[in-house]
């Protein structure tokens, strides 16, 4: 059946075309639909059934869609989409000129190449070895490691969380870890990362826009609560499958070395992305420093390629979609754009919302964060840990395994809401009025505003007489 598919996909996204010319539009439509959103759905329909051939459909569902915009969208402009308007020398020395999608596609590839790395030479470090020593016996031992990966993202990229926590896993649990647990160690990453400005992609975005860190911090209410449900079904998961090692390893002994290049490689990522918005950049000053101390594992380069192609293969085809328009930022729109991270990549999504306005950013933070962590793509911590994890390519795996994520995040959501209620703040672009109502700062003046204010004032003297 699923062989069969395989053939299916393909040939239907060819001849849908066909069928959309007799809509009559200048863009193909079928059912008012723009085409490029059916060949998206499909890619993910066919990444979802065919987990074993992920790769090609998403390197076809990317073409198709690439080849339809140039052919049949008159003001698609591939030079645009990509670099921008600026040059890439003013963009590349000036990071607050940046447009288009290179810098995030070289970012999220540098990151998960350069993680991949990270995460063996972290295991070669014997530290793994080690941890069993402190880590609790029984379903305790794997709650404290999810919550130790919450802590750990926090203050790093979500990627190299996922990362770490998997190595660790690997040790502990004596290579059998439970695909609902390899969905916990994501969702644990993702729920970390959702309350910190450098914990995320997208939580840095949003600073970067001008949002306050204090605005997103509000997201660990929800992110806490979704952290000890995951986690505690996910540990007794575990425990049941394969429980953790008792004892630490005999012979175990940590090279302090490689340990330094793990260190070197985490800070290199912090530093960079402080100073210029790109962590990947950092990270691979870093291995390359590294690689004067120790050799490097460059073997595990080949592994991780496949899973890093098929991520932006996905993320560059979301950037490709026509959403101009969002619905009216709310508490509702904000949960169900969770429910559409898990599929549709949350870096467009959340650059669509920063461009619209008047978002809790804290509660958005969390959703389109967390909520990535209901399907193994639907993140890039659950692409690069599958790198690894191969068996839980599967989306109904991973969702009947790891039930509990969609649970987890719809009661931390509720649990914010009902806590914090719907909070807007600003960001660079827009401003929240004291009526809670949307002022675009960018289009509008000074000269403006003092006219408006003497106006408001004018009426307010006006009403009271």
């Amino acid at each position: 059946m699923k062989k069969l598919l395989f053939f299916i996909l393909p040939l239907c996204i060819l001849i849908i075309p066909i069928g959309a010319f007799a809509e009559g539009n200048s863009i193909p439509a079928i059912g008012g639909i723009r085409l490029e959103f059916i060949l998206f759905a499909l890619t993910l329909v066919g990444v979802a059934l065919l987990h074993k051939h992920t790769f090609w459909v998403a390197i076809f569902g990317l073409l198709s869609i690439f080849f339809f915009k140039l052919i049949f969208v008159p003001e698609f402009n591939i030079i645009h989409h990509f670099i921008g308007e600026n040059s890439l020398i003013e963009q590349l020395t000036n990071k607050d000129l940046r447009q288009g999608e290179w810098s995030t596609i070289i970012n999220l590839l540098g990151l998960l190449l350069g993680f991949a790395l990270l995460a063996k030479i972290f295991e070669e470090s014997e530290v793994p070895h080690i941890i069993p020593k402190y880590l609790p016996n029984g379903w305790k031992g794997g709650f404290v490691l999810l919550v130790l990966v919450f802590v750990i993202s926090s203050f790093l990229d979500n990627i190299a969380a996922a990362m770490i926590g998997g190595a660790i896993a690997l040790v502990v649990f004596k290579n059998k870890v439970h695909i609902g647990y390899i969905a916990a160690i994501v969702a644990a990453s993702n729920a970390g990362g959702s309350g910190s400005v450098v914990g995320d992609t997208t939580t840095t975005m949003m600073w970067i826009d001008g949002v306050s860190p204090l605005n997103v911090v509000h997201a660990y209410i929800a992110a806490g609560v979704a952290l000890l449900i995951v986690a505690w079904f996910a540990s007794h998961q575990q425990d049941k499958y394969q429980t953790i090692a008792a004892h630490a390893k005999i012979d175990a002994k940590v090279d302090w070395g490689k340990l330094a290049i793990v260190l070197l490689i985490l800070i290199g990522a912090i530093v960079s992305n402080f100073l210029y918005d790109m962590p990947a950049l950092g990270v691979w000053i870093a291995i390359i420093i590294g690689a004067f101390i120790r050799k490097m594992p460059w073997s595990e380069i080949p592994d991780a390629i496949k899973g890093t192609v098929f991520l932006l293969c996905l993320v560059t085809a979301a950037s490709l979609m026509p959403v101009n328009d969002l619905p009216a930022a709310s508490w509702l729109s904000a949960l169900i754009l969770g429910f559409v991270s898990a599929v549709f990549d949350n870096i467009p999504l959340t650059k669509l919302c920063l461009e619209q306005g008047c978002y809790d950013w804290g509660m958005l933070a969390y959703t389109v964060g967390f909520g990535g962590s209901m399907i193994w793509f639907g993140s890039s911590a659950g692409v690069a840990i599958t790198n690894k994890f191969t068996e839980a390519r599967n989306v109904f795996k991973w969702v009947t395994n790891g039930w509990h994520v969609a649970v987890a995040y719809v009661v931390g959501f509720f649990v914010l809401y009902l806590t914090m209620g719907w909070e807007p703040a600003d960001n660079k672009q827009i401003k929240i009025n004291r009526d809670c109502n949307c002022v675009e700062k960018t289009k509008v003046s000074q000269k403006q505003s003092l006219i408006e204010n003497i106006n408001f004032t004018t009426m307010g003297e006006a009403s009271n007489n």
